[in-house]
């Protein structure tokens, strides 16, 4: 018997922030440090709330700032490249679905064209130049 596969919008639904206490060195990280493990459902609201158009940040920076706000040592690089990739899945999808490009979730603030995530994209990376270069333009508009 298959199982149905989760859309995008169920996996960005999933999970819950948690911090992990490390056993073992982990990504350079030591034993005993706090590792936040976010969640889909943050870094969607993260980029909504907290990274304005016409800003990028790099994922590293995003781990930071959201490490900080759980008062972690330091956010899973690993689930973070995850759920970065399905904020943007969930938002590819709201647009084949005729929301604009102003009613999603700005994944292209902090996907850059030559990232690897970039590259697991439906879109590419000339689609993601333009967006980017839209926003810093007089004539974007949210």
């Amino acid at each position: 018997m298959s199982t149905k596969k989760k859309s995008w919008a169920e996996k960005l639904l999933t999970g819950k922030p948690h911090i992990s206490i490390l056993e073992k060195p982990f990504s350079g990280l030591p034993i005993g440090c706090k590792l936040l493990i976010s969640s889909p459902l943050e870094i969607h609201q993260y980029l909504l709330t907290q990274v304005p158009a016409g800003s990028t940040l790099s994922p590293a920076q995003l781990r930071k700032n959201l490490a900080r706000l759980h008062q972690a040592d330091a956010t899973c690089p690993v689930s973070t490249g995850i759920f970065l990739r399905i904020v943007a899945e969930n938002a590819c999808d709201e647009l084949e679905h005729g929301q604009s490009i102003h009613q999603v979730c700005p994944f292209w603030r902090v996907v850059a064209p030559a990232s690897t995530t970039a590259k697991k994209l439906r879109v590419n990376s000339k689609w993601l130049e333009t967006i980017r270069t839209s926003e810093t333009s007089s004539s974007y508009k949210t």
